[in-house]
């Protein structure tokens, strides 16, 4: 499942790691198997207790298989989003802007449930998230809502460590007067602007990276805070 990118009112960027087809297929049988305990421990219990046939029992029953048929509404909204099994594979119900949804979005959500999911035993709501590309269902598209993964993905990007060729020999010593942090910081500045094209980021940076080191150099700024960076990891890395 892609990941995708939005932009809230304040313009602040937010990427949504959308859960996979498979994790949530497997959070969706973790609730099938609660679902089956409980009402096998229900049966259970009412065949113990040996009640006579009629009404109360009628009404016994459809108390006890309330929890059933709202579980999934029931669950998100008490658990801000997750279900037990969604619990388990640490994946949440949230708004396409990433906030949290209202009781009407969970409400609509599980209505067109029948759906999805129900009626079509799940082809719809399969077919619906893999063309969506947001990891949307039909209910997630009239709730507005989409399910995301929480798990955190670690790349070599994500790290202080920036792949550098064997052979590679460092500019500037100086930057070893900054901090892990100091980089870490400059590392992900310089990427974001880089992405955006944002000269203004990378004059900032280029500028304090002087004031700390007070480093001399003829490079332009985006080539200098690459090289910085790029040193910077050798030098930490002998």
């Amino acid at each position: 499942m892609d990941n995708f990118q939005i932009e809230t009112a304040q313009n602040v960027s937010i990427q949504q790691n959308v859960a996979s087809v498979s994790t949530r297929i497997g959070s969706f049988l973790i609730d099938i198997l609660i679902i089956i305990g409980y009402s096998i421990i229900t049966i259970w219990i009412l065949e113990a207790l040996d009640l006579e046939f009629g009404m109360e029992t009628w009404v016994i029953y459809l108390l006890l298989g309330l929890p059933v048929f709202f579980y999934s509404l029931l669950f998100e909204v008490l658990m801000n989003g997750q279900s037990p099994g969604k619990y388990v594979n640490n994946i949440r119900v949230v708004k396409i802007d990433g906030s949290k949804p209202t009781f009407g979005s969970y409400l609509l959500r599980w209505m067109l449930r029948l759906i999805d999911i129900d009626f079509a035993t799940g082809s719809v709501a399969l077919l619906t998230i893999l063309l969506n590309g947001k990891g949307q269902r039909l209910g997630d598209l009239a709730a507005g809502t989409t399910v995301i993964s929480e798990k955190k993905r670690i790349t070599i990007e994500d790290t202080l460590v920036t792949d550098i060729p064997l052979d590679y020999i460092p500019t500037f010593p100086q930057v070893t007067m900054l901090s892990d942090t100091d980089i870490q910081t400059i590392k992900e500045l310089y990427r974001s602007a880089r992405r955006k094209g944002n000269h203004g980021v990378i004059l900032k940076l280029h500028k304090k990276i002087i004031d700390i080191t007070d480093i001399k150099t003829d490079l332009k700024p985006f080539d200098f805070v690459d090289v910085v960076i790029k040193d910077y990891n050798y030098y930490t890395q002998q």
